[in-house]
């Protein structure tokens, strides 16, 4: 079975005055990876961390497996954080103890499982994210790279069915980045949980996500399947994923109509403002390693898309049936269900 569905209802969270966001609404579906984007200051951790009950937004409903963790009692809300794993961003390993001990923590405070069980998931666990040989070292002994996956393996040792990750390429070059990023694929493919990154990369945005939330100005701009957001001729949309300074989104956040005025008619004289060349169609979805199951997600995914495909422009439609067309069909031919 797939990992739960998140529905989020009205929600609005603020710190005094000020209003992080207001009224977000959006579900994530089961077993898939959805990503929440946006530029910096957009409130995107804090919405990580609503969604597990760390910070408890003032208006709105957050459904996590049938029950409203914003009116449930303190007891359930403990049980329902069960159902979580999280990647925060630096790791947040004890630095006194070792990888081995860090990973087994969880286990060790949630649950009373014997020391030759607990051996046994932490190792498994930790093979899963390549880090066999490693489980006597201490976090400040290893790259930042191996601190996240020793992370993942933590919040994997308790099998949960929801898996939140913050900031994934915070302090990791871009190799790294990918790397981790197809860690995420690969537990997807394998225990069918449902994943929601927080990030504000691009190459991750563009590639690795089954679905893509935008905040921007205090609002969830869209949320959908990165067919769909992919192909959007939303003006915030397409200046985040081509990473360029001409669009709504400023270096304070927000332009007014002169400053985009000014950078329109620099664009139209032929000036260079940054990012990159929006790419024809879409860019296609990195896959599971080979050997791995076939990732049901990209199934349930296309067939969300294809019921709504009538009701998108044109041009949108064509490129999601190219995209369908060609989506790793060799790559996946080898990995049956």
């Amino acid at each position: 079975m797939p990992g739960l569905e998140i529905t989020v209802e009205g929600l609005t969270k603020s710190f005094g005055s000020q209003t992080i966001w207001r009224d977000v609404s959006l579900t994530l579906p089961p077993g898939e990876v959805s990503a929440l984007l946006g530029p910096s200051g957009t409130g995107k951790s804090v919405f990580l961390k609503s969604l597990i009950g760390l910070l408890k937004p003032e208006e709105g409903s957050i459904y996590i497996d049938g029950t409203d963790i914003m009116t449930c009692s303190n007891k359930e809300l403990y049980e329902i954080r069960k159902l979580f794993g999280v990647l925060f961003q630096d790791g947040a390993l004890f630095g006194s103890m070792s990888l081995f001990d860090n990973v087994a923590f969880p286990l060790r405070e949630h649950t009373k499982k014997s020391e030759s069980d607990i051996k046994r998931i932490v190792m498994e666990k930790m093979e899963l994210v390549g880090l066999t040989g490693a489980e006597q070292k201490l976090p400040g002994e290893i790259s930042g790279g191996m601190r996240k996956r020793a992370g993942l393996a933590r919040a994997l040792v308790l099998d949960p069915q929801i898996i939140l990750v913050d900031e994934p390429d915070s302090g990791l070059d871009p190799v790294r980045t990918t790397y981790i990023s197809q860690l995420f694929l690969d537990i997807n493919a394998q225990i069918d949980a449902t994943f929601l990154i927080v990030s504000h990369n691009i190459n991750l945005a563009r590639t690795v996500p089954d679905n893509i939330g935008m905040l921007f100005r205090r609002n969830l701009v869209m949320f959908g399947p990165r067919e769909v957001l992919l192909t959007s001729e939303e003006p915030v949309v397409r200046q985040f994923l081509n990473g360029r300074m001409m669009g709504p989104i400023g270096m304070s956040e927000e332009k007014d109509e002169a400053q985009m005025a000014q950078e329109q008619a620099l664009a139209d004289a032929g000036h260079h403002l940054g990012g990159v060349e929006d790419v024809e169609g879409i860019v296609p979805q990195m896959v599971a390693t080979p050997g791995m199951p076939f990732r049901q997600a990209v199934t349930r995914r296309q067939n969300r898309v294809r019921e709504i495909m009538h009701s998108l422009p044109p041009q949108a439609q064509s490129a999601i049936e190219t995209s369908f067309a060609t989506e790793g069909q060799p790559e996946y031919a080898a990995y049956p269900s």
